[in-house]
């Protein structure tokens, strides 16, 4: 199985199938709207309107998992979105990314990507701390850690690179780029 067998459901209830994205280069986010990196909406947006005409899109996957920072309902969430960072991206239907209930698209992408780490500096230093609050063993596996992890995916399908909220934007940026 690859990227472009997988779909995702549509906060409409439709699924959206990854084959429409073949040939493109695909961002994929698990997303929240009380987050401390939910300002990273604006980068995103950001780096999809500077790429979008070359073949860019963004896949955004509202997720509640993480300290219930995702809240509303798809609507809401949409509205949020729209009035703070003007996205123009397709909002997905919230969702689960770890565990059993997780959606089929990030049991994919984590299989492909694992955790390495959240780099450097303070955000980095914080992230480690928590984390280690909660899962003694959190270096250890692919699960996501927290919103807005960045996954990269070329024009042929590949995973090529997954990115923790800790991840200066201007990097995630340089990669998406350099695909272009």
């Amino acid at each position: 199985m690859g990227f472009y067998d997988l779909s995702v459901e549509q906060a409409n209830g439709e699924q959206l199938s990854m084959k429409d994205f073949e040939g493109k280069v695909v961002m994929v986010v698990n997303t929240a709207t009380g987050c401390g990196f939910t300002p990273h909406y604006k980068d995103i947006e950001a780096i999809y309107e500077a790429h979008h005409d070359q073949g860019f899109e963004v896949i955004d996957v509202p997720c509640n998992q993480f300290a219930g920072q995702t809240p509303g309902t798809d609507d809401e969430i949409h509205e949020f979105c729209q009035l703070n960072y003007n996205t123009q991206f397709p909002q997905m239907k919230k969702a689960d990314v770890n565990g059993e209930t997780a959606i089929e698209l990030f049991k994919y992408l984590k299989s492909q990507k694992g955790f390495e780490g959240f780099g450097k500096g303070p955000k980095a230093l914080a992230m480690s701390a928590m984390l280690k609050t909660i899962d003694k063993d959190y270096k250890n596996n692919p699960e996501i850690k927290w919103n807005f992890t960045k996954f990269i995916i070329d024009r042929q399908g590949n995973v090529v690179a997954r990115f923790e909220p800790t991840t200066d934007m201007k990097e995630v940026a340089k990669c998406v780029a350099s695909l272009m």
